[in-house]
Parts: C-alpha cells; sequence; structure tokens
C-alpha cells in the first residue's frame, strides 16, 4: 500500500454520501463483493444506527475484474500494522496471494462507519468478520467456478487467485475472469467456515510490513506532506495556560505583514500566508493579554489533589470477605503507588489540512477515529456530515493521543472556511504538549495480607483516576475487593485541569506497576523467591505458562529478593493477551540512573497472524515502556504546562535500548488477541522489582527519576525502613 490513497473507487458526489445499499452498490461498481459486520455494536453505541448506514455491514471487500482484491475499512494504519496482518487475513482465506490485496482505510467518503482504531481491537474483533468474509467470497467463487467449468463443486480447488479442477488442473479459471461482468453483492451469511490453523498458508508465516518500503523510502504520506494549490499554513493564537482567558487581541500590525490574512471569529484567532516562515514572522506581532486563574495543584501536589476529589469509589470486584481475611493472615501489607501525567509524545503531531470545494469540506487528518471527527468537523462549521469526507493517510504514532475530538481538524476546516483557500493547521512541539489529552496522573493503595502457607489471604485494592484495566485479579485471592475512583478519561473533570484521555493500554501500566510492585514486596517479607511466589499464588494456566516461559528465556535463577543481581520480574493481562516479563538492570548509587540491560518477555497472544509484526509491537512496547518507567513526566502548575519539548520530556533512545528476547507462547486453541499494547503493562513493575533485587530499594513512583532512585536508595540505609 502507498501513502497516497490509490483511486481504486471514484470519489462519491456529495449526494452520494449515504451508505444505502442502492447507493452504494452503484458507487463502488462491478465485481463481488462481501458486505460484513465486526459485530462493535457494543463499542459503537447507537453511531451506526443514527448515521444512516446500513446496519448489516460496517466493512467490505470487493473482487474486481483485474482479480485485485479491495479491503475498505474505518481503521486506520500508525503504525502497529494492521495493513499488513489484515491483507494477510484476507488474502489466506481467500486463496489468493498477499500481493493482490489492496487496503483502503479511514476514508469517510468510501469505508463504511467505523468508530475508531484503539484499544488492540482491529485483529481481534475486525479480523475475525474480515477472515468470514474472505471465505464466503471463496465461496461464491467456488459456484461460479462449478457453472463455468462444468465441475461440482466439491471438485474444485482454490489457489493462487484460480479455481480448479482437483481431477484436471488444466481447468481452471482465474477470480478476475470469475468477477468481470458480475455485480454479486453478498451480505455474510455465516455458512463459509474460515480455514483451520492446518490449513493456513499467508497467516502465521512472518510476513515483512506492507508498509515499510513506502515509509523507509520516504514516498509514504502523512496529514503534513499532502500539498494543494493555493493552500495556506496556520499559527493560531494559545492560551498561556488552560483555563485562562482571552481580555484583548491586537492583530493589527500582523494584518499589515505581506502575504498574511488574519481570522478573527468565534474565538478562533489565527494568522495565515502561504507559507509557514511568513505565517510565524505575522504571528509573532499578534498582541494579546489573558486572565490566567491561580494553580490549584502542580505535579507534586496532584496525588493528594486526587485521593480528596475522587468520590465514593465504585466497586468493581469483590469477593470473599475482607475482615475474614485479615484475621487469618500472618502478616499485613500496606502500600501506596503514584505516577504523574504522561504525553503520548507521537512523532507525527496533530495536523490537518481543509479544502472546502463545491460544498464539500474535505480534511486529510492524522487521527484514530475518522468518522467522529467527521461528525464533530461537521457541526463545528454547520455543515451535514454527508458534507464533511475526512481521509486519514498515514498517522504517525497515536497512542491513544489520536482518539480525540479533532482540534486540529475542526480548527483547519473553519479557517479553510473562513479564507476561502485550503488551509493546514500542524501542531508545534509546544502546542502538542500544551492539548495532548494525558494519560491521567493516579493512585493506587493496597492492603493485603498473607496466611502462614505464603498464600495472599487479603487483597483490598483502590484506584484513583486510573481505571480497572489491568487491575484485575488472577491471582488465587479468597478475599477480594477492588475500587476505582475515577477512571482515566475526562469523566470527572474535578480530578483534572486540562484534557487526559486514553494512553497505550489505559491505566494497566499503573495498575500492573502497583500490583507487582506490591507481590515483590509480599514475597520478600515472606523470603520467597518472585517468581515461586507468584506461581504458588496462581492456578491459571495462561499465567503461569508466560511466567515460566519468560523465566526460561532469560535463565531465572531462584533466589529471594533483594538478591543483588538486580533481576526482576512481573506479568499481566491485556487485551485478551497473557505477558510476563524479566528485567535486568544496573544500578549507579551516585547518579540514581537505572539502566536496563536485558529483558526477557513472554506473551500469550491465541493465534499469531504476523509473528513479525507480533514481535514488532512486543519491542516497540518495551521501549515505550522504559519511558513511562524511567523518564516521562509532565510537568505543571495549575493549567500551566512547564514541559513544551523533548529537551525536559525524555523520552527513549536507542542508546536505552536492552538486549531483548520475546517469546511468543504457542496457543492455537485461541482466537487471535490484541498485540499493541499487552507487553508495555509490566514493563514499570519489572523495572521496579529488579531495583529492589539489585539494591534493597523500593520505587513505588513512577516515572522512577535520578532524584527518586537516590532518595529510594538513602531510606534503605535509615535503620529501620521497610523493604
Amino acid at each position: 500500500m502507498s501513502g497516497a490513497r490509490p483511486p481504486l473507487v471514484m470519489p462519491p458526489t456529495p449526494s452520494e454520501t449515504s451508505f444505502s445499499r442502492r447507493r452504494f452498490i452503484r458507487l463502488v461498481g462491478g465485481g463481488i463483493i462481501v458486505l460484513f459486520n465486526a459485530d462493535l455494536s457494543d463499542l459503537m453505541g447507537q453511531e451506526t444506527r443514527t448515521r444512516g448506514y446500513p446496519t448489516d455491514f460496517n466493512a467490505y471487500l470487493r473482487i474486481a475484474a483485474d482479480g485485485r482484491v479491495t479491503v475498505y475499512t474505518g481503521k486506520i494504519e500508525m503504525g502497529q500494522g494492521i495493513v499488513t496482518s489484515l491483507a494477510q487475513m484476507a488474502a489466506d482465506e481467500l486463496g489468493v496471494a498477499l500481493a493482490s490485496i489492496d487496503m483502503v482505510m479511514g476514508d469517510t467518503a468510501l469505508c463504511p462507519f467505523d468508530n475508531g482504531t484503539y484499544g488492540s481491537m482491529s485483529t481481534r474483533f475486525f479480523g475475525p468478520a474480515l477472515r468470514a468474509a474472505a471465505a464466503e467470497a471463496r465461496a461464491v467463487l467456488v459456484v461460479l467456478a462449478s457453472e463455468k467449468l462444468k465441475v461440482p463443486k466439491e471438485g474444485l480447488r482454490v489457489e493462487d487467485g484460480a479455481v480448479f479442477a482437483a481431477a484436471d488442473p488444466k481447468a481452471r479459471i482465474t477470480f478476475g475472469q470469475l468477477a468481470n461482468g458480475q455485480k454479486i453483492v453478498k451480505t455474510l451469511d455465516g455458512k463459509a467456515v474460515p480455514k483451520s490453523v492446518a490449513e493456513f498458508r499467508v497467516m502465521g508465516k512472518p510476513t515483512k510490513r506492507l508498509d515499510a518500503r513506502a515509509k523507509v523510502t520516504g514516498k509514504a504520506q502523512f496529514a503534513g506532506d499532502v500539498r494543494l494549490p493555493g493552500m495556506l499554513y496556520a499559527k493560531v493564537l494559545r492560551p498561556p495556560a488552560h483555563g485562562a482567558t482571552l481580555k484583548t487581541v491586537d492583530t493589527s500590525a500582523a494584518a499589515r505583514v505581506p502575504g498574511a490574512v488574519v481570522v478573527n471569529e468565534g474565538g478562533l484567532v489565527a494568522v495565515l500566508a502561504p507559507d509557514p516562515e511568513t505565517a510565524e514572522k505575522a504571528f509573532a506581532a499578534v498582541k494579546s493579554d489573558w486572565d490566567v486563574p491561580k494553580p490549584e495543584f502542580d505535579d507534586r501536589t496532584v496525588f493528594d489533589h486526587l485521593l480528596q476529589s475522587g468520590g465514593a469509589g465504585q466497586e468493581s470486584e469483590r469477593k470473599g470477605d475482607l475482615a475474614e481475611g485479615e484475621k487469618s493472615a500472618v502478616s499485613l501489607f500496606e502500600g501506596k503507588y503514584l505516577n504523574g501525567y504522561g504525553a503520548h509524545a507521537a512523532m507525527e503531531t496533530h495536523t490537518a489540512l481543509a479544502q472546502l470545494e463545491n460544498g464539500t469540506m474535505t480534511v486529510w487528518n492524522s487521527t484514530q477515529t475518522p468518522f467522529p471527527n467527521q461528525a464533530a468537523i461537521a457541526q463545528a462549521i454547520g455543515f451535514a456530515k454527508e458534507n464533511v469526507r475526512v481521509i486519514t493517510p498515514f498517522v504517525g504514532g497515536g497512542f491513544g493521543g489520536k482518539s480525540g475530538g479533532g482540534q486540529q481538524a475542526i480548527e483547519a476546516a473553519k479557517l479553510a472556511k473562513a479564507a476561502g483557500k485550503p488551509v493546514q493547521v500542524c501542531w508545534t512541539r509546544a502546542e502538542e504538549f500544551f492539548f495532548d489529552a494525558f494519560r491521567p496522573a493516579a493512585v493506587v493503595k493496597i492492603r493485603s495480607g498473607l496466611d502462614a502457607q505464603g498464600r495472599i489471604c487479603l487483597w483490598d485494592y483502590g484506584v484513583w483516576a486510573a481505571g480497572s484495566r489491568g487491575a484485575e485479579q488472577f491471582y488465587d485471592v479468597p478475599n477480594n475487593l477492588m475500587r476505582t475512583y475515577g477512571r482515566w478519561g475526562g469523566d470527572n473533570p474535578k480530578m483534572h485541569l486540562f484534557a487526559t484521555g486514553p494512553w497505550r493500554a489505559p491505566g494497566a501500566n499503573l495498575n500492573v506497576f502497583a500490583r507487582e510492585s506490591h507481590l515483590d514486596v509480599m514475597a520478600a517479607r515472606a523470603k520467597i523467591d518472585p517468581l515461586e511466589f507468584r506461581l504458588k499464588n496462581t492456578s491459571d494456566k495462561r499465567m503461569r505458562s508466560v511466567l515460566e516461559a519468560a523465566a526460561a528465556r532469560y535463565g531465572w535463577k531462584k533466589a529471594a529478593g533483594p538478591s543483588g543481581r538486580g533481576v526482576g520480574i512481573a506479568c499481566g493481562i491485556d487485551a485478551g493477551t497473557y505477558v510476563a516479563l524479566v528485567a535486568e538492570v544496573k544500578v549507579d548509587a551516585a547518579s540514581g540512573r537505572v539502566r536496563v540491560v536485558r529483558i526477557a518477555c513472554a506473551q500469550d497472544m491465541g493465534i499469531v497472524i504476523n509473528p513479525d509484526g507480533a514481535t514488532m509491537q512486543m519491542e516497540g512496547c518495551i521501549m515505550m515502556g522504559l519511558g513511562y518507567a524511567l523518564t516521562e513526566e509532565v510537568r505543571f502548575s495549575g493549567g500551566r504546562i512547564h514541559t513544551r519539548n523533548f529537551d525536559t520530556y525524555e523520552i527513549p533512545k536507542f542508546s536505552m535500548m536492552p538486549a531483548l528476547d520475546t517469546v511468543l507462547v504457542k496457543n492455537d486453541e485461541l482466537s487471535p488477541q490484541g498485540g499493541g499494547e499487552p507487553a508495555l503493562v509490566p514493563v514499570g513493575a519489572a523495572i521496579a522489582n529488579a531495583v529492589f533485587d539489585a539494591t534493597g530499594a523500593r520505587l513505588t513512583e513512577m516515572p522512577m527519576t535520578p532524584e527518586r532512585v537516590k532518595t529510594a536508595l538513602a531510606a534503605v540505609r535509615r535503620p529501620g525502613t521497610p523493604p
């Protein structure tokens, strides 16, 4: 797939953009089309039923007269590799070469509705529907071939884009020949049976990414690469702090800069120019005065604020009786674990280019949610949704940060409407840090107990602002309670001064950090090896399997902590995938720097569609995990964001990357599970446990900066400090 959207289907006119079945069939032209629904209704809410789309499909594939197969989906490609793995599924089930597949993704004029690409759901939920649709298409082709070849369908075989008679392979006909002149539209009826794992020819094989060449050669297009004749570049006036209100603005000097155009409408103040440099020069002449509210809290006092503003909380798990658990305990433990705000820090900042032409607003947008963005843009500019088209080129990283309301796209559309010319809005890095919906700061408090046999008999878990993802109990605890106080989203505005939202495996990183750190505290007090302690306390077969696989790959040697070796282990569940991770660290006591030297990670994600892609996702997760564990934290006071660039927000560098061993635990009995986030969740806990094993110092706050490490080391040296 190239970065530029291939003209596989001519764009519709505005009157044709409603996906009524009749218009849809006329739009896509001839060939064999299979409509299918990934049954994401629970995730989509009422949207599909209110937008005028047919309710029986949200994606489709088409076999054209040239034999090529096109998959149309509202999903987008942001580096996670589904452009390859989805194509593998379609190719295998159809019986065509992978090179025969084209993917058209995230174009609201060409693709049926999809709520967005997030939550490691594309392979888990969309994949099975795609496979079933391809199997259905294969069945249709076999019936057509049976008529053409005069051979009963039971005597036909499918291979490499052709159907042939098993008894006489020379009697064959290609998919293109079968599709030529046809206009067959079928809705998935579930009668066709997808292939078993033993029948896979394309799935399950390590496959290089289909978008790799375009990306490494610079041919891939992102939203910021799109150029249109006469387009203008925007600089938008921003507040100095969240919550600030504009008192006065003077744009007269900016308006006198040759080539510059000033827009001041409805609270949106911007300078437009034919090139970014002129826009920057004119924008510098804008004078503004703001009212800024006094800071209520900052990055150090936010945790007390969260505890105070979290409300009564909601029970999300309850089992047994906590009082009985306490009676059974011979040792009780209490812990508090913290994590500050985090930025997504994607390579590509939020960017959009908008063009108003013939009554239709077209927006090339870096987004994980093109269809929700389409609705938001339409509402903002007063257009019908059918008259707004969002095209999503490749997205340069999202991690949940581009699943919001599409502010940059709304700004570009408003400015294009006002200026009568195409307008690009490309956030600077400072704007990205200001408007990014942060991973919320959060707190976890745990009270637990061990019985005389070294088994966990009490678990009282409370989490503020992170939600329960990743905190679900898989240890065999008879008396268990989990309460959540506010979630990771913006549903409790009293908790946060700025936007918060999903950050790769939302909330799970802190929850796993807290649970697995606390497990280590209990194991150390009981003087039991951390791996043995976990195995002793869980009967979950998949969890035991990944723990043993990670330990075996690392070469785990039994020892109670702290052993001085600098080795830690942690495990978790995310998106249906089980993962365990062993980290080895070196700690520089003088500087407080933690260097991760090796990580072994084992993951059970069910059937693996593309082992290459799955491994890359694991490696990417681990590298990103180094950031949230060791360095990344947003600094602020009140609504002022002090973190404005990568000089003060340190993301992992290649020099930080440890030696990696990854293991994909075979489990072909289980359908494919999520792969985009799981390996991220145990990184922080495994590193914290490794630091404890090396030094005896327990880190309970992420990121584990040098200052916090030195503070923890100093505490260990003080007499009477517990591990």
